[in-house]
């Protein structure tokens, strides 16, 4: 059970002098959802690498997956409970040059690294827990525009993302066309589908039938639901895998013994028993709910007729990128998006991984910054 709330005294935004990779605090007031709930005095964690040109030209915002945060490079240390999840992306020389750009990331409104969600205090004391408002990938990216006001943002060079990153980069788009000069949009999709909703309930089932859930208001309970949050991960983590690369690198390999005699088990199961395990010592069940249903909500086409119109009103470079291995989000979604904007790029980062993808060829990633980046 991971409990990240912000203490008011150290809420902050940016300033020079400030160190690349330390984590500051953005207050933003209050903000309206689309649910029709308000939620008071949100705070924003975010880090920064480089400096904002002096017109403001410069900066780029990078968009976290689910369980992903502002620590984009970096070791792990206070505030990061992991190393940066895009290493060697982000830095002097590297493919997003912090000596040219000034590259945000932050994490995103119901998360729990920093930022305001159900883990954080409310007005009375006490953490949110089940109080804590459904929110929208829309919600999100109206929280991230105050941020991008406060850094004295007006207009992003490029916002990137992949997976739910991906979602509120097309949610950029389609929000604030005038403030989006470029977007590179990975692993991702114009809206949720019925498969994805699909997998999404089973992992928020798996946490709040978790006897020690109660109800989303655990955080004063000796425990958490730590066993249905682990659950929960091990049935992403099969979607975020290949069904050909699980197969290659475990096959039925057993481990501990005979996986066909009680006691036993086959090797992809101690794997997934892993990722089930570092996810459930790092991060907020409520949180991953709260995150979960915002990618459910996920249709930049609502009210907007359609993808073709909720695109139809960005003038800017957009690429879009699947993976051709990924099953969660396959590459027919990218292809919609493409075929709904005349003049989108449709590319392909080639791996048997799958969905990960994104994560894992930083090579090909780099590339598709270059192409999104070049005048």
């Amino acid at each position: 059970m991971s409990i990240t709330s912000v203490p008011p005294t150290t809420t902050r935004a940016w300033r020079d002098g400030d160190h690349p990779g330390e984590r500051l605090f953005a207050s933003l007031g209050p903000i309206e959802l689309d649910g029709g709930d308000r939620l008071p005095d949100v705070v924003l964690a975010y880090e920064t690498w480089g400096e904002l040109a002096p017109d403001g030209s410069n900066a780029i915002l990078i968009e976290h997956a689910l369980t992903g945060d502002s620590h984009v490079v970096g070791e792990a240390g206070p505030g990061h409970p992991t190393a940066g999840w895009w290493e060697g992306l982000i830095g002097a020389g590297a493919p997003l040059d912090s000596d040219r750009y000034f590259i945000v990331a932050a994490n995103v409104l119901g998360g729990c690294q920093g930022s305001t969600g159900p883990s954080s205090i409310a007005a009375d004391g006490e953490a949110w827990g089940s109080r804590f408002p459904y929110v929208t990938i829309r919600d999100q990216v109206r929280a991230e525009a105050l941020l991008a006001d406060r850094l004295g943002v007006d207009r992003w060079a490029a916002v990137v993302g992949g997976s739910m990153g991906g979602m509120r980069t097309l949610e950029w788009v389609a929000s604030y066309p005038e403030r989006v000069e470029a977007a590179l949009v990975l692993a991702s999709t114009g809206y949720a589908t019925a498969e994805q909703i699909g997998w999404c309930q089973a992992q928020i089932l798996a946490i709040s039938n978790d006897p020690w859930f109660a109800g989303g208001d655990y955080y004063d309970a000796e425990q958490g639901p730590d066993a249905g949050l682990a659950i929960a991960r091990r049935i992403a983590h099969v979607t975020y895998r290949s069904e050909i690369e699980l197969h290659d690198r475990f096959g039925r390999r057993e481990q501990g013994g005979p996986a066909s005699s009680r006691g036993g088990r086959y090797a992809v199961e101690s794997y997934l028993d892993h990722h089930g395990a570092k996810l459930a010592g790092r991060f907020d069940a409520n949180s991953y709910i709260v995150l979960s249903e915002a990618m459910n909500s996920h249709d930049i086409g609502r009210g907007r007729g359609g993808l073709r119109g909720a695109l139809a009103g960005f003038d800017g470079r957009l690429i879009v990128a699947s993976v051709t291995s990924d099953r969660l989000y396959p590459p027919r979604l990218s292809e919609e998006i493409a075929q709904a904007r005349p003049g989108t790029v449709l590319r392909s980062i080639v791996t048997d991984v799958g969905h990960d993808g994104f994560l894992t060829e930083p090579d090909q990633v780099a590339a598709l910054f270059a192409e999104l980046l070049d005048r």
